[in-house]
């Protein structure tokens, strides 16, 4: 990268799905690093090792901090009464000015995807990463519009393309505008929402990166976690002879 990148770990939520005691984020994996150990590592390494990284805690703040005082942090202290909307709105209104690339602090990916996205992390165009192989019906799903520009970014859409991974950036243009938004959100909203309204209502472009050539889980269940434990261990880490 030419320029250092500003990224954001959404950590915040209680994870009670997995029902694990810890922070889903901090869920160790078959390598034995944390499911965050891993988004880091794969930041640092794709990125270069100046990137900026801020994580949203809430639940057991502490136990995240101390696992990681490597990075910045955001508290979102109403973590047990909001959704990811709110973490994210924390995140860009402490961040610095120009674009942000963030992340659930559940998604287990390959690092080759932020390779991947590098020439529109040059450009600073807003782009959610999307797998066009798999729709889940519990997924955030998508469909553009006839520019090829994200139209419906929710897990209401019919006729979805795809799905949503867990991997997006703001351009610094955009930024304001999905600050708006997401101040507008309800406090229980996923952060597409602010996403969907900013394209319904502001003409916000958001381009679709497909990243399915990649693995990306995002671990909610452990029937998650078993998939993403079953990724090939040199598709978690990046070889950086390899140009993705």
């Amino acid at each position: 990268m030419s320029r250092v990148v500003q990224a954001v770990v959404l950590a915040a939520g209680l994870g009670t799905r997995l029902g694990r005691p810890l922070p889903k984020s901090q869920t160790q994996l078959r390598d034995g690093r944390t499911i965050m150990r891993q988004q880091l590592d794969n930041l640092r390494a794709a990125l270069g090792p100046d990137v900026h990284v801020a994580v949203v805690v809430g639940f057991k703040a502490n136990l995240i901090m101390e696992a990681h005082p490597d990075v910045r942090f955001a508290y979102n202290e109403v973590f047990d009464a909001t959704n990811t909307s709110k973490s994210l709105l924390r995140a860009l209104e402490t961040s610095h000015p120009g674009g942000v690339l963030w992340m659930n602090g559940d998604v287990v990916f390959d690092p080759r995807i932020l390779q991947r996205v590098q020439p529109w992390l040059e450009r600073d165009e807003t782009f959610v990463c999307v797998n066009t192989a798999a729709v889940g019906d519990e997924e955030v799903k998508y469909t553009v519009d006839d520019d090829g520009f994200v139209h419906e970014l929710s897990k209401s859409v019919r006729d979805g393309l795809g799905e949503a991974v867990g991997i997006n950036y703001i351009g610094g243009a955009d930024k304001a505008v999905l600050v708006e938004e997401l101040r507008a959100c309800a406090d229980t909203d996923y952060f597409e929402r602010a996403l969907e309204t900013a394209i319904a209502h502001r003409g916000l472009r958001v381009v679709p990166v497909d990243v399915s050539m990649y693995d990306a889980v995002e671990v909610d269940f452990e029937d998650d976690l078993l998939r993403a434990d079953g990724i090939a261990a040199e598709n978690l880490r990046l070889d950086v002879s390899d140009p993705g």
